[in-house]
């Protein structure tokens, strides 16, 4: 049972994030950090002082804790791990929240063999909450404690992934390191061509046509706008788009929008003819073409009349 907790670094929003998850489960929650007292959750006790050279208070608090949360950056928490190593109960379990897990997964088997040790990384903002969203687990030193924390992990509706630490670090580089630094060269590569971001939005693809998400299956959190009340719908299937043998991204987006063909015989008739609704699928890639009956969501068919109906 895990009763008396230690956050290190909980004015933080990681350590924040897991003090007021442990204060709401029942435990007693002692805040420690670097900074002037007034960031830590309410009703937690708060040391102020330094983990990598504890004064007497921290010293006393880490030594009666059954479990202490190490949201600090990793030179921080690499330094703390001697220290911590020698003032810890033999069954307290020390969890470190570090975004890179194998030099701190090193220094833990090599100074603090006897410790339960697991490395948790909430794979999200600390402000969206655990609720559905994934926590990376690398078990350093296996022990009761261990298995109880990730048990209390996902009862608060985290979706526990265990790994070893290599695999942790490769794929949290693929889904959050390269992501960042396909942004940051963006940014950069705009910075230095000094465009008239104006211009830019001039000559930009229609909304209709803007891609989804580089991940497959994910839906952007915008879906393409459609002109009409009725929401995009995605489906799963190839698409046959502008190529001849299709291209192979996927999700599909269906929208409906006016059609922008074949001009108007009339004045009359145009305006009809200018609102008529088209349903049209545009793929990942940004392919787009006119949905046939048989493809098109809610039964709708191609309509190159304004007299069509919807079967």
């Amino acid at each position: 049972m895990i009763r008396r907790c230690v956050v290190v670094g909980g004015a933080g929003a990681v350590g924040r994030l897991f003090a007021e998850r442990l204060l709401a489960g029942g435990a007693r929650v002692a805040v420690a950090d670097t900074v002037e007292p007034g960031g830590e959750p309410a009703g937690t006790h708060y040391v102020r002082g330094d983990v990598t050279a504890p004064g007497a208070r921290l010293e006393a608090d880490l030594g009666h804790a059954d479990l202490v949360v190490l949201a600090v950056p990793d030179a921080v928490a690499l330094a703390a791990v001697p220290g911590l190593a020698r003032v810890l109960r033999p069954d307290a379990l020390l969890v470190d929240t570090l975004s890179v897990k194998q030099p701190v997964t090193a220094a833990l088997r090599a100074h603090a063999p006897a410790v339960q040790a697991v490395g948790l990384n909430p794979m999200f903002a600390p402000a969206l909450g655990f609720e559905g969203r994934p926590v990376a687990a690398v078990v350093v030193n296996d022990g009761p404690r261990v298995g109880a924390l990730l048990e209390l992990v996902g009862s608060w509706g985290a979706r526990v992934v265990p790994m070893d630490a290599a695999e942790h670090d490769r794929l949290a580089g693929a889904s959050q390191a390269l992501t960042h630094a396909a942004v940051l060269g963006f940014g950069l590569a705009l910075t230095r061509l000094g465009p008239d971001m104006g211009r830019i939005r001039e000559i930009a693809p229609p909304r209709t046509t803007r891609c989804s998400p580089s991940w497959p299956g994910s839906a952007p959190a915008h879906p393409p706008s459609t002109g009409t009340s009725r929401p995009p719908t995605r489906r799963r299937r190839r698409c046959a788009g502008n190529s001849p043998r299709g291209c192979a991204s996927w999700p599909i987006w269906w929208s409906t929008a006016p059609s922008r063909t074949s001009p108007p015989s009339s004045a009359g008739s145009g305006a009809n003819w200018a609102s008529t609704p088209r349903t049209t699928a545009t793929c990942a890639r940004g392919c787009s073409r006119p949905s046939d009956k048989e493809d098109a969501p809610h039964g709708n068919v191609r309509r190159d009349r304004p007299d069509a109906e919807a079967a």
